[in-house]
């Protein structure tokens, strides 16, 4: 990863990013850098906004040829790999390895009271809702397989979410790589991304 990062886009390795975590708690989370420097972020919180109003399927805009990726990295995100240095997090006592994924400040404002009960369980690097169809679900769908979790979390729920978490991305790449398909074969090209501020380290 640092090898191709620093040939197709110069710039730190690692992306550090603000997350709400159990209990409303922030946290600064790290995953492996699969944007520009700087790449805006306006347009994902927009979009974020759009899924909760119109609870439509929450399909990532990777599946968009996304202007704002690094060559190459849909299919790092796509894998989950881009969350490999989450491991930091895990070990802090931040995140577990099962548990809902955590959100971003703007995202937890936005939630209602009963969604925000998907922050009682600790964050964690995959989850029910991945296993569950992610991309193909709705945003209510998400919040409420969240919340069940932490209800009926147990040690073998964990093993078996754990153990349906390669199928799952498996089928996650295949469908962004659809999608990514589609999106060329109906769009013009876009011209070069944006740049706004975002912290990188």
């Amino acid at each position: 990863m640092t090898i191709v990062t620093k040939l197709v886009a110069p710039g730190p390795v690692l992306f550090r990013q603000e997350r709400v975590g159990c209990h409303g708690r922030r946290f600064w989370i790290y995953k492996f850098r699969s944007m520009y420097v700087n790449a805006d972020t306006h347009g994902h919180q927009n979009y974020v906004k759009d899924l909760i109003l119109t609870n439509a399927p929450m399909a990532k805009l990777d599946s968009r040829n996304d202007s704002r990726l690094i060559p190459g990295s849909w299919l790092l995100r796509a894998s989950g790999l881009d969350e490999l240095p989450q491991i930091i997090n895990v070990l802090r006592g931040e995140m577990s390895i099962v548990g809902p994924r955590p959100c971003i400040g703007t995202e937890y404002e936005a939630f209602l009271p009963w969604q925000r009960q998907r922050c009682m369980a600790m964050p964690g690097l995959t989850g029910l809702w991945q296993v569950s169809g992610k991309n193909r679900t709705t945003f209510e769908e998400m919040i409420r397989l969240d919340i069940r979790y932490g209800q009926i979390k147990s040690f073998w729920m964990n093993v078996r979410i754990i153990l349906m978490t390669v199928p799952a991305l498996l089928v996650q790449i295949a469908d962004t790589r659809l999608g990514r398909k589609s999106s060329a074969a109906t769009q013009v090209p876009s011209s070069a991304p944006v740049f706004s501020a975002n912290r990188a380290v």
